[in-house]
């Protein structure tokens, strides 16, 4: 439960903190940002990288990679370089596109964690990449705001009206 309260509204969190001695996680917003790059044989490489003082989870959600005008009859590898769960630096072809057979490539919400770096390692291109950058960021709660929110959590609880059983309606079976 504590899970699904970083997904409701400040009200709701509010008051589900009271229950079960459950305590409300801090607030969470997620922004999402249209992403996008071209890679050609002028432009062979493009990297995506955020600020290192940032303290948000940053996502790279990629959707398509598609030929686009002005490219040959020829195969456009593009390259992902990235580091894995050891940290270290990989490179993956993830699009093999071709303008008579496959021009583009869906990729489905395919997420990297920044910095990633796109090569066209064949080909002339011009590629066009797609998709989302997601930034998750969790805001934290002084210990005033915490005392204040448990203070504002007791008066709530004060103010609720009892729940009333239903009236019975005369003349139904």
């Amino acid at each position: 439960m504590a899970a699904a309260l970083a997904f409701w509204g400040p009200e709701s969190r509010a008051r589900a903190g009271g229950l079960g001695g459950l305590r409300a996680p801090a607030p969470v917003t997620m922004d999402s940002f249209f992403f996008g790059c071209e890679l050609s044989g002028h432009t062979r490489s493009f990297t995506f990288k955020v600020e290192e003082e940032d303290d948000a989870e940053h996502v790279l959600a990629l959707t398509m990679l598609c030929l686009t005008e002005g490219a040959k009859d020829e195969c456009n590898v593009v390259e992902v370089v990235a580091r894995n769960h050891d940290h270290q630096e990989i490179a993956v072809p993830v699009a093999n596109l071709r303008l008579s057979c496959q021009p583009m490539l869906s990729l489905d919400d395919f997420q990297l964690q920044p910095p990633v770096t796109f090569r066209l390692k064949s080909g002339s291109g011009p590629v066009r990449i797609t998709g989302r950058h997601q930034i998750v960021t969790v805001s934290s709660v002084s210990e005033e705001e915490e005392s204040e929110e448990e203070g504002s959590e007791e008066n709530e609880e004060d103010e609720l009206c009892p729940i009333l059983p239903a009236k019975k309606q005369r003349g139904r079976p």
